[in-house]
């Protein structure tokens, strides 16, 4: 099982050792993203570069450091985050809107400036967004070979060399070499010679291969470069694979060193070479420009296959969502106990979880850091409790719990919010009207191929309605056994490069929420598979969405009175089928109590 890294302190310390750096390679200012060389949302420790120079650990940022000036941008999702974590007198604190980092380099370089970036670290198009506000002041952005950060974070940890283990076809329910196939038929299909893969999820997920690279997903450092004869290249640290493992990837997928991969490119000369943009370190483009290469941009063959997963995945997610849902609702029994006494803190309620989760079988580790938050805290919606920020769960406390778990049969992420003694009116019509939106996802029926964005609205409606919002996304894609978030498909309001329409067989996130300042935060959430929908004179294929998360939700912060009748049918089916799957598997007080949580709502609806 994989463990977080802590990461060192003294933090102004570094911004002046960089400054030095950076002067002695003649650079007037550093840009530094979150991410490794692959574009991990989550990296391994060793590239967790923004968070040892800055202290900011959330899973998107950029930081621009000039010689007496640096910023930091970031999402609305981490704003409040990262005024706690970052040192005012090092850095301001800006929103991450587009074009923003360029805009600001352009209000404080000077004509001839040379701006230092690492091109494994950004995509072409990040690079091309910053370049355009600098257009015509004769500023330079400079690709470095060398990160900075690298040269002078002296006990920076090494790359990751966990050893790599098969994930077999009865798990995965599709053979490599198939699926190899498949990616050399598209690239006929398309003209091209080679796919470059560069995502840890593609290459896992493409060779059927798991490692315990990063702390929270089951990935192995390692690029791969496809051919349109079904095989493969393999760049991998060879020492992390065993006989069985080589044995498994079979003669037609050639072992090469991860550090070769680079190399590897500058063959491809006069060859038709298929890259994801929106996947890609521009670093990859610049390689094959230099070697002559025609690059061919498409999206990452393995991504939409990856998403809408075969009927042995979904089988898999499920059951596994059956054993968690014993975890997590042996957790809600017990956080209804030790929530009103004041000893429990955010701190030890996600221990208590993640030891629960522990006792499954095949439990292979959490599938993030779990999401504990009391009151304050939980109106940041991606806040993750340290020693310094951790509060005590009480009465009068809305507790919320965003965790999961990896297992070989699939990947889970459920949230409830949790009313430590009587909640307010207000918390309970806010809850009430998330879980109205949650609903109106859940049982909604639409067109295969929608993208997500126009379903996302639906999940608001009920918060609009007195003028409340979130400043979330409401879904997301789901990996089997791979990264929690997974595209191309998400529900997030306003479209983004790459996205993808929903189809069959894709698992996403259902979590509208409501966060108030300084006050409390609402997120419920359940992982739902679409699932085909047959309705009689349906002119074309209809989908809807069936939810595979099983955990009760919190009665006492319901008001029925909010509710329509079919919202009130919904919520007491889904209890009904709670209750009859997890509770066989509860020892009997446990099992007592939870017929207790889903007890069918009053019927004071609306109608």
């Amino acid at each position: 099982m994989c463990g977080p890294a802590r990461l060192p302190a003294d933090r102004h310390q570094r911004l002046r050792a960089l400054r030095r750096h950076l002067l002695g390679q003649r650079l007037d200012g550093f840009i530094l993203p979150t991410g490794d060389e692959h574009l991990s949302e989550i990296p391994a420790a060793y590239a967790n570069r923004l968070a040892w120079l800055t202290g900011f650990t959330g899973s998107t940022g950029t930081a621009v450091v000039m010689a007496d000036h640096a910023a930091i941008f970031v999402d609305g999702r981490y704003t409040a985050a990262a005024h706690g974590q970052v040192e005012a007198r090092d850095y301001d604190v800006e929103p991450a809107t587009p074009g923003a980092v360029g805009e600001w380099l352009a209000r404080r370089t000077a004509r001839g400036a040379r701006i230092g970036y690492d091109p494994r670290l950004c995509t072409r198009g990040t690079v091309q967004a910053i370049k355009q506000p600098l257009a015509g002041g004769d500023v330079t952005l400079a690709p470095v070979e060398h990160n900075p950060i690298d040269a002078i974070w002296i006990d920076q940890p090494p790359r990751p060399a966990t050893p790599v283990f098969i994930q077999p076809d009865h798990l995965s329910g599709r053979p490599s070499a198939s699926k190899r196939r498949e990616v050399g038929d598209w690239l006929g299909a398309i003209g091209a010679d080679a796919a470059i893969l560069v995502a840890l999820d593609s290459v896992a997920w493409l060779f059927n291969i798991r490692a315990c690279d990063i702390a929270t997903a089951p990935l192995c450092y390692s690029f791969a470069i496809c051919h349109r004869d079904g095989t493969a290249d393999l760049f991998v640290d060879a020492s992390k694979l065993n006989n069985g493992v080589r044995d498994h990837l079979g003669d037609s997928v050639r072992i090469a060193a991860y550090e070769d991969f680079y190399p590897a490119l500058a063959t491809f000369a006069g060859m038709r070479v298929s890259i994801d943009p929106d996947l890609s370190p521009v670093a990859i483009h610049h390689t094959l420009d230099r070697a002559g290469a025609r690059i061919c941009e498409a999206r990452d063959p393995t991504r939409l296959p990856k998403a809408m997963k075969n009927p042995v995945e979904i089988a898999g997610m499920k059951q596994v969502h059956v054993q968690d849902g014993v975890a997590l609702t042996r957790f809600l029994h017990w956080i209804a106990i030790e929530g009103p006494t004041g000893e429990q803190t955010e701190l030890s309620a996600a221990a208590q979880l993640t030891a629960l989760r522990r006792e499954l079988p095949g439990f292979h580790g959490i599938s993030f850091e779990p999401i504990s938050a009391v009151d304050a805290n939980g109106a940041m919606p991606h806040y993750a409790p340290t020693p310094e920020s951790n509060r005590p769960i009480g009465p009068g406390s809305i507790y919320l719990i965003d965790s999961g778990g990896q297992y070989p049969g699939g990947t889970t992420d459920v949230t409830r919010t949790i009313a430590i003694g009587i909640p307010r009116p207000e918390v309970r019509d806010r809850f009430t009207r998330v879980l109205k939106g949650h609903i109106a996802i859940a049982r909604l029926v639409f067109p295969a191929g929608t993208m997500g964005f126009r379903l996302d609205p639906l999940a608001r409606l009920a918060l609009w309605e007195v003028g409340l919002d979130y400043p979330l996304g409401t879904g997301h894609g789901v990996g089997h056994f791979l990264n929690v978030h997974e595209g191309p498909a998400h529900m997030l309001a306003l479209p983004r490069p790459g996205d993808a329409g929903i189809e069959g067989g894709m698992i996403l996130s259902n979590e509208p929420g409501y966060y108030k300042e300084g006050d409390y935060g609402i997120r419920t959430e359940n992982l739902v598979v679409a699932v085909e929908c047959v309705v009689a004179g349906a002119e074309k294929k209809l989908l809807r969405f069936e939810t595979i998360t099983l955990a009760p939700i919190d009665r006492q912060l319901i008001d029925p009175a909010l509710m329509t009748d079919a919202e009130i049918d919904w919520i007491d089916t889904y209890h009904r089928t709670v209750l009859s799957t997890i509770g066989p598997l509860l020892a009997a007080d446990i099992r007592r109590w939870l017929e207790q949580q889903t007890a069918p709502l009053e019927r004071t609806a609306l109608g």
